[in-house]
């Protein structure tokens, strides 16, 4: 697997290298070219993942590689979006996100087999809190974009960056990502309760209630934004907030066993 990893770390890091380099050219970077090679990394990426997290004697789960399923996941849909939406500064931190999880895979090797061929109900609910946390990740992403540029237009440096969006086409799209994010959490959340009988034992109980308290953020950020409107920096802190609870709710937990405990 070692010279897919490779191949697929090195074109994520050539797209890199496109979008950086042009960012603030007058034309900004070809965005063919980028989502060409990037497609390609992708592709081996999906394929180390494959090969990696699936064997026959299980399914291979470990903190590493679900982080780098994630940065796939989101990495797909940004060469998906790319050629008619403006993400393009996003690109560089969601390449740089690959190479790094790859990276991880390569030099830190970690197992954890879990078995779910005969367990439909729990496939759902994995896939289902993968996708949740991949888009409202994506829509973290959106927020420090939406501030990036509320901060250039405070200080008129908006024309350096022409690959940026207008600030309410990126607002709109924050909101849409939430939404669809939060409907999937929901979801994820619901077959938790219905299919699994341990969703508050020991070691367990602290993942439902922060993702539960990342769903009331989000939720009161959705509400709020309907009923009068949000201010920018607010939506952005609320995002993240609901972000970081997930991130501690999906993964604190398995750090400390998998790396300070082990």
């Amino acid at each position: 697997m070692i010279p897919v990893s490779v191949a697929a770390i090195v074109l994520y890091a050539i797209a890199l290298v496109l979008v950086g380099s042009r960012l603030t050219h007058e034309k900004g970077p070809n965005r063919k070219a980028v989502a060409a090679i990037a497609a390609v990394a992708v592709a081996a990426h999906a394929y180390l993942i494959n090969n990696m997290m699936f064997a026959v004697e299980g399914q291979n789960f470990s903190i590493i590689n679900v982080i780098s399923l994630v940065s796939l996941i989101i990495s797909l849909s940004f060469v998906v979006v790319m050629s008619r939406v403006k993400v393009i500064v996003m690109v560089p931190v969601v390449f740089a996100l690959s190479i790094l999880s790859i990276a991880a895979m390569m030099f830190i090797p970690d197992t954890y087999t879990t078995h779910f061929d005969n367990e439909p109900e729990l496939t759902s609910h994995i896939v289902l809190s993968l996708l949740a946390y991949s888009v409202l990740m994506i829509a973290a992403l959106y927020a420090v974009q939406l501030n990036a540029i509320q901060n250039r237009l405070k200080s008129r440096k908006l024309a350096l960056s022409p690959g940026l969006p207008p600030l309410l086409t990126v607002e709109k799209q924050l909101y849409h990502l939430v939404m669809a994010g939060i409907i999937l959490l929901s979801l994820s959340l619901a077959t938790g309760f219905i299919f699994l009988e341990d969703m508050f034992a020991e070691g367990k109980g602290h993942k439902s209630i922060l993702s539960m308290l990342a769903w009331l953020v989000y939720a009161h950020l959705l509400i709020q934004h309907y009923r009068q409107g949000v201010r920018i920096r607010t939506a952005v802190l609320y995002t993240w907030t609901g972000a970081l609870l997930l991130s501690v709710a999906y993964f604190g937990a398995r750090i400390v066993k998998e790396f300070i405990l082990s």
